[in-house]
């Protein structure tokens, strides 16, 4: 008998023993029972059915290979398909092409392939047996802890439990109970356990990894016990800690809210610590309703090559990445299946004959594949709710809640406490002078038009102000969550009477009809029973309607529409064109004699038609009417369906997100794009976030004005007041000196009087200031002599902390235009400016009485600082220095990402393309030759990263001793040019000198050239001075930028020369020297912070681009080093 047959029975017979001993196996995965397991324990039964296909015919070599899996340890997905896939099963196409024979037709001389029928017969019974293995192997991940948490991988295990989620009694049981089992059937059999809980605080049960045993297990299911829920989720936190522990080879994250931190950083922190370490991270989703987290975990399991599992109790946001790769082969598996079925069928007799081309089609004719689980009662009658009220956009929903409407804008208000500076013309004077009011009794204030109010501060109407601003951000919050929950979460909300819901059935949507068959599910249960009509429209290549024309939505009709729902298929291109024109020809035939009438279309991708032509269309059929389109883009994120189906058009899901935008903006609707991982973007959110942010401005404002308040407050100086009786001020005044009463203060008369009489000679003493008498009679002259009056000198405007606005995506510029719109300048963040003006010098005068010099009274109020070697006084805020820290480090970090975008890609080497019209010039001189793979490498990724998504007219040209052009001309870049050009640069070769001259000239002769880019290693043969001088008289014909790029260059001449010639001809010089430490340095910026202006800090670079962005950092850096530095002093 075969070995492997022996090995089968003895295993069956070691587990009959087992049975007829009473004794039940935790899973036959597992292999033998630990001597501390409790055999007492009732236990669900054992996987006998996990991974063997049973069958009779016991001796075929395939079925006793799938039975030999049972004894074997437990393996992921990918470990097991490296056994069981169809190519190592030898049960591809391919394979069975193999075992036919190749005839030629003698009749049509056509190749033909020819089976034997027990070849197909067996090969499909093959087929068959590996997708009842698939089958069983997913309903196996489906039982027990499996299907909550998922199979957990590794002999030492950290267990990392958040407990943030479970505020509520019953959900914190049912936690419990689960990790009880993840215990119980899988962790006991590790080797080593390290459990650690954590919220916004870590609770670790040991400090170190346990090798598990009775004990150990007992600990674990008191700690489970004893968990209490907690606030936040500082999963930063837990992993800074877990990943001291070098002992573990897996880590098992467990996480039921949205963590504090977000994907990006947690990705880079945990790819650093793992770097180098055989250690293994799952990540699962604990009954987890936010589709943030849920992303965020996928992103991190992926950026360390990890395995993820998202559970949900109620049946919605299934997915495991185990699961994925098995509904991948199985369907790959019946595709196969049903290709070679039809192929067949039909035919008689012993030899089955097919053409090769009819067999080599896999996938043509294969029904979409419906195996993805499907939420519970899919197929059943829908549960129709009614809803209470008729739904409301965002924008009419602010009409009723908005600060504006209730009245709690900051300007209302402030509106009857704010006034004017007066400002008055003094004719002694012969000038304006402004009110010193504010100065003793308000505080000075920016309104909305610039101009600036002085504010009576009232305290109670400010708190109460903010207690209101308080509550309308909590509305405004439960609204976006409501907004982001079941229906709505996929379609928005459905506001209008007359709907008609258009549905994109195309083929490349196979993968996910059960998605959109439940996203239509939820509409009909929940938005739909209150509406006057409404029709549904599937659409393709042809337009499916469900009814001709408009029906009432009343329960039978909802229902009649779920069924015919549940038949819909997917098949043809994206018509979406023909669709529109359906449902406004005929649903909306009578648009102008209804109101309220609204189209919601769902798709996956781009039509098929061009974007400005659906939009035209759209803008003409809705105009003047109550007629909106809004679409609801669901993002499934993949380039290329995964059956190899391509689109008639095609466009990436941001490219595509842009082009409805702008079908809905000439619809007058609204746009809702989501995915699996949630809501990306949608107008009726997006709105409730800016008036959010425009409370959280208000309240930033209202925070300034009380704080100038109490700031003003402390430094009024106070009078001490002593007590009558005390002993020891009696004695402190019995000690002073004796004063002389201040003698009478004169009148004008007197003055007048001692200035005749002590000033003989009147020139010498014009300095001193007096007012001379004026006679009380209005007929008298009055005497001659200078009139004099102290007037208070307008005092300075004290500048508020600009609110900074910085873009959301890199802009294709320079940086000097960059930083034209962006600099610490530009947004008004010099802290020098900000916090020193001419009030602010610290004071000293000589006291003639005293003979010294005393300091002016407010310095000891304000903490003074020397800049520059002078004495200058702090007129900020401890919370004005906390608001401009906060924006420094924003406008930083937008600093550092652009670092890194440059630093990326195709503009790491060859920077950043301009202009629409350029002309790339590729030195392959002989020095060029160690370099030019990579060199061709980079060149080709510029093709396709920077001129074929920015659509730039270009051309090639490649020079050494001699000269030659892709092109003669500038072409397009299309797909077909692009191919061209990258298979033109693969024939690149180094040899000769560098003529550098020759391949300018060339260059500036094309017509409708903007701008040269130049690489080159060093030096050219001819003259440097030479070449600058042809080169300017070349551009007197048409202004030609040359930018210029050093690679590789140690010579510091010619790194000079390809600087004058940058700067000469208005363009840029770029040199890549440095990218991986500038890299380096960026990503430690942010992910360590700011704190420390000397480490790390970017290497020097000496392309322009680089230079002045670092430059900008090292000056935002250093005004952020010396606000903290301030910030102590209060």
């Amino acid at each position: 008998m075969d070995t492997r047959i022996k090995k089968m029975a003895q295993l069956l017979d070691s587990d009959q023993v087992l049975e007829e001993a009473g004794l039940t196996q935790k899973s036959s995965l597992q292999g033998v029972h630990p001597p501390w397991h409790d055999f007492t324990t009732s236990h669900p039964g054992s996987d006998n059915g996990l991974l063997v296909t049973h069958s009779s015919k016991i001796h075929d070599p395939l079925r006793v290979q799938m039975k030999k899996v049972q004894s074997e340890k437990v393996q992921t997905s990918e470990e097991w398909l490296r056994n069981y896939s169809l190519e190592s099963l030898q049960l591809t196409l391919e394979h069975l092409v193999d075992e036919g024979n190749i005839i030629l037709n003698s009749r049509n001389g056509v190749e033909e392939i020819e089976f034997t029928e027990e070849t197909v017969t067996d090969f499909e019974s093959r087929l068959s047996e590996v997708i009842e293995l698939y089958q069983q192997r997913i309903q196996w991940l489906l039982q027990d802890s499996r299907k909550v948490f998922g199979l957990i991988k590794g002999t030492k295990v950290g267990l990392l439990v958040d407990v943030s989620h479970v505020s509520c009694r019953p959900r914190l049981l049912d936690f419990q109970k689960d990790l009880f089992c993840l215990i119980d059937e899988q962790l006991c059999y590790k080797k080593q356990l390290y459990c650690l809980s954590f919220s916004a605080e870590m609770s670790p049960l040991w400090e170190s990894p346990k090798n598990i045993n009775v004990h150990v297990l007992h600990e674990a299911r008191q700690w489970i016990k004893q968990l209490e829920p907690g606030r936040g989720c500082n999963l930063l936190k837990g992993l800074k800690h877990v990943f001291t522990m070098k002992e573990l080879n897996s880590l098992v994250l467990i996480i039921g809210s949205c963590p504090d931190q977000s994907s990006e950083i947690l990705s880079d922190y945990a790819q650093q610590c793992m770097l180098g370490r055989k250690l293994h991270l799952h990540a699962v989703a604990y009954d987890c309703s936010s589709p943030s987290s849920l992303a965020v975990l996928k992103n991190l399991a992926e950026a360390v090559r990890g395995r993820y599992h998202c559970y949900s109790s109620k049946g919605e946001n299934f997915d495991s990445s185990d699961f994925q790769l098995l509904l991948q082969e199985s369907r790959k598996a019946k595709d196969l299946l049903g290709s070679i079925k039809q192929t067949f069928q039909g035919r008689i007799g012993d030899s089955l004959i097919g053409r090769i081309a009819d067999v080599s089609t896999e996938f043509a004719s294969t029904a979409p594949c419906n195996f993805f689980p499907k939420p519970p009662k899919h197929e059943g009658p829908l549960v129709i709710q009614t809803p209470c009220v008729l739904a409301k956009t965002s924008k009419e929903w602010l009409k009723t809640y908005g600060l504006k409407a209730k009245k709690l804008n900051l300007y209302q208000v402030l509106a009857p406490s704010a006034f004017s500076p007066v400002e008055e013309f003094v004719p002694i004077l012969k000038k304006t002078v402004s009110s010193t009011l504010h100065e003793k009794a308000m505080i000075q204030f920016e309104w909305y038009d610039g101009t600036v109010k002085n504010i009576h501060v009232d305290l109670p109407v400010l708190y109460n102000y903010q207690k209101l601003l308080v509550k309308m951000v909590r509305i405004y919050e439960k609204r976006i969550d409501w907004l982001s929950v079941a229906s709505r979460r996929i379609w928005g909300s459905v506001c209008e009477r007359r709907v008609v819901i258009l549905v994109d059935v195309s083929v490349t949507n196979s993968m996910y009809i059960i998605h959109i068959q439940h996203s239509l599910r939820l509409l009909l249960e929940e938005q739909m029973s209150n509406k006057d009509c409404f029709n549904i429209i599937a659409f393709g290549s042809d337009i499916v309607p469900w009814q001709l024309e408009l029906v009432p939505s009343q329960p039978e009709n909802l229902q009649k529409a779920w069924r015919w729902v549940l038949s819909l298929q997917c098949k043809g291109s994206r018509n979406l064109m023909s669709a529109l024109r359906r449902a406004v020809e005929i649903d909306f035939k009578d648009k102008d004699k209804h109101k309220s009438q609204g189209l919601y279309l769902l798709t996956t991708g781009i039509p098929d038609q061009e974007t400005h032509t659906v939009s035209a269309y759209v803008a003409e059929v809705c105009r003047g009417f109550d007629l909106q389109l809004h679409v609801c883009l669901f993002s499934v994120m993949e380039e290329v369906d995964s059956n190899g189906i391509i689109p008639a058009r095609y466009a990436n899901p941001t490219e595509t997100a842009i082009a409805f935008k702008e079908i809905v903006q000439r619809a007058n609707g609204r746009f809702h794009w989501f995915g699996e991982a949630g809501i990306f973007e949608s107008d009726d959110i997006t709105i409730i976030v800016s008036e959010m942010e425009k409370a959280n401005k208000y309240s930033q404002k209202c925070a300034f004005l009380v704080e100038s308040l109490k700031q003003r407050s402390v430094n009024q100086s106070v009078k001490t007041f002593i007590p009558e009786g005390d002993p020891n001020v009696l004695t402190k005044k019995e000690k002073r000196r004796p004063q002389k009463l201040p003698s009478p203060k004169p009148t004008a008369l007197s003055l007048a009087r001692m200035y005749i009489k002590d000033n003989h000679d009147a020139e010498k003493n014009a300095s001193r200031r007096v007012q001379t008498w004026r006679p009380t009679s209005a007929k008298a002259e009055i005497p001659p002599g200078p009139v004099y009056q102290k007037y208070p000198k307008v005092t300075c405007i004290r500048k508020s902390v600009p609110s900074v606005t910085l873009p959301n995506k890199e802009e294709i510029c320079s940086s000097k235009e960059w930083l034209l719109k962006y600099s610490i300048k530009k947004l008004k963040l010099e802290l020098p400016r900000l916090l020193f003006g001419p009030g602010c010098i610290h004071q000293r005068k000589t006291v003639a009485l005293l003979h010294k010099k005393v300091s002016a009274k407010y310095c000891t109020v304000f903490p003074s600082v020397e800049i520059d070697g002078v004495v200058k006084h702090l007129q900020f805020h401890p919370k004005e220095l906390e608001i401009y820290t906060e924006q420094l480090e924003k406008v930083l970090r937008c600093y550092i990402e652009r670092i890194q975008w440059l630093l990326s890609g195709s503009r790491r080497l060859f920077g950043t393309i301009l202009e629409a019209n350029v002309c790339l010039l590729i030195d392959t001189s002989g020095s060029m030759d160690p370099y030019l793979p990579h060199i061709m490498k980079e060149l080709t990724s510029l093709i396709w990263e920077q001129l074929r998504k920015n659509k730039v007219r270009f051309n090639l040209l490649r020079f050494a001793e001699n000269t030659e052009t892709w092109k003669e001309c500038l072409v397009e870049a299309t797909d077909e040019t692009c191919h061209n050009a990258v298979q033109w640069v693969s024939t690149f070769h180094a040899h000769g000198n560098t003529c550098t001259l020759m391949a300018l000239q060339k260059a500036l002769s094309f017509q409708g050239i903007e701008a040269l880019y130049v690489l080159t290693d060093g030096k050219p043969d001819t003259s440097c001075s030479l070449i600058l001088t042809e080169v300017e008289r070349l551009r007197k014909k048409q202004d030609i930028k040359i930018h210029t790029i050093s690679f590789h260059c140690a010579d510091r001449g010619a790194n000079e020369f390809l600087k004058k010639l940058a700067s000469q001809t208005g363009g840029r010089y770029h040199c890549s020297f440095g990218d991986v430490d500038g890299q380096l340095a960026a990503h430690r910026m942010l992910t360590e912070g700011f704190d420390d202006e000397d480490d790390p800090v970017f290497p020097y670079f000496e392309g322009d681009d680089l230079k002045k962005l670092t430059q900008e950092v090292a000056k935002a850096r250093g005004f952020l080093k010396q606000a903290k530095s301030l910030r102590i002093k209060f």
